[in-house]
């Protein structure tokens, strides 16, 4: 199996901060707007993560979506040393964005199989942090990103017993991007909506989304937007009296007129037709 619902195109974290910090007293009660990860180094405590409490050892990784309210419990003399990675950006298949994990999981991961491999990659991290050696800020954000990879490894992959067939990445690839662009449009097509808008919520390019989105589709996103609005409306004419600028409103245009322009062309005929033809039904 090759899914961990991430994709080349669609993965690509911003991240904030790598840290090695020894945690010797308690801290405030927070939460983050990005993903938190703290790996133990070594010792144990207890965190308080909404409102549960969850002892952590030597190896554990507490995974903090964002807005998850957390903080340490110390007894005396009591510390841990741990590693933190903060970062954002990512959308993984099934997960709402920026999450690593659903939010009635439970928070913390102890690693088996990629233990070792997670470990030493976070060595690098502080190694390639000391060095300061020229793109060591690329560096840091590839060595981010497989921490990231080995944990959804341990999280979401699943052996199969069964042959491997390889996977068509490129294939599967645009197919799941173009799914996203349709599932973005089909919920947000009632409000302000442009190719750039499309393009930075995939982290994408706009020529990139149109190319692979036309080789799929065998149209732009723009007009699916178009078609998809327009059906909207005609739904809506169908179902309400409301006024042509109501329900251009309605399917994201404030422009009455050019939402006029746009029915005519795809129906053949104007929306006003539309709603007398509907009045003088029997």
């Amino acid at each position: 199996m090759c899914d961990l619902g991430i994709t080349p195109q669609c993965f690509n974290p911003k991240v904030f901060y790598v840290v090695k910090k020894m945690m010797d007293r308690e801290i405030d009660y927070h939460c983050h707007d990005h993903i938190e990860l703290h790996y133990i180094l070594s010792g144990s405590c207890v965190y308080k993560i909404n409102d549960n409490l969850y002892t952590v050892k030597k190896g554990d990784i507490i995974v903090l979506n964002p807005n998850i309210h957390h903080k340490n419990i110390l007894s005396e003399e009591q510390e841990t040393l741990e590693f933190l990675i903060g970062f954002t950006n990512i959308y993984i298949k099934n997960l709402p964005k920026n999450h690593l994990i659903n939010e009635s999981d439970v928070p913390i991961i102890h690693l088996l199989k990629y233990h070792k491999e997670f470990f030493e990659t976070c060595n690098s991290i502080l190694l390639e942090q000391q060095k300061g050696d020229p793109g060591n800020n690329l560096m840091l954000k590839a060595l981010v990103m497989k921490c990231i990879i080995l944990l959804l490894r341990e999280t979401l992959w699943k052996e199969q017993p069964i042959e491997f067939q390889g996977c068509d990445f490129e294939s599967s690839n645009k197919t799941y991007i173009v799914n996203r662009i349709i599932s973005f449009i089909n919920e947000n097509y009632m409000g302000e909506i442009s190719l750039g808008k499309i393009a930075n919520n995939m982290y994408l390019s706009s020529v990139y989304i149109s190319k692979i989105f036309k080789e799929e589709t065998g149209e732009s996103p723009i007009n699916y937007l178009i078609k998809t609005r327009l059906k909207k409306a005609l739904e809506i004419m169908e179902t309400s009296d409301l006024s042509i600028k109501e329900i251009a409103k309605k399917v994201g245009y404030s422009d009455a007129y050019y939402f006029s322009k746009l029915f005519k062309k795809y129906y053949g005929y104007p929306p006003s037709r539309h709603k007398s033809l509907k009045k003088a039904a029997p």
